[in-house]
């Protein structure tokens, strides 16, 4: 067991965790922060997507020795003061899901993409979000979402 401190959404968390055990787990058991979903457990699907210190990464491959010492933000950061982050509101008005399960993940990687190319062409989304599954098959939609956030301005 490994004594570790994380910096969640803004706020320092003391945990007693094998240094191996996943972010995921300590986010969802520990943290009660379910937002970030567990899909396939291989860093494939991209529905566990948080960022870590401003990039997305699969939290279910990343260590969470490896994440102490960084600011760690899940989908639960992005709403402040009852508002919506810009993506979030452009989810719901693009309707850019379906069951919604990879929808935190989805809007985690686009809230980084928007952060490093607040104007993304096609291209740019298609090869940022490459990785986030989809299996309802909302793409065009969520394409449709992260320009409309662009559109507003969205910065993480």
């Amino acid at each position: 067991m490994a004594s570790l401190t994380l910096l969640v959404n803004g706020s320092e968390h003391k945990v007693e965790v094998p240094p191996s055990e996943p972010l995921l787990y300590i986010l969802r058991n520990h943290l009660d922060l379910t937002g970030t979903k567990y899909g396939c457990g291989e860093g494939q699907c991209g529905a566990c997507t948080v960022l870590l210190d401003g990039r997305p990464v699969r939290s279910c491959r990343t260590p969470a020795q490896s994440a102490a010492g960084k600011r760690i933000e899940t989908i639960e950061s992005l709403s402040a003061n009852g508002e919506l982050h810009p993506l979030q509101r452009a989810f719901l008005e693009e309707e850019a899901f379906q069951c919604g399960y990879c929808t935190p993940g989805m809007i985690m990687s686009g809230v980084a993409l928007l952060a490093s190319k607040p104007r993304p062409s096609d291209e740019d989304i298609f090869q940022h979000m490459n990785g986030n599954i989809c299996r309802c098959g909302a793409y065009q939609r969520i394409v449709a979402a992260i320009h409309r956030a662009a559109g507003e301005g969205a910065k993480s």
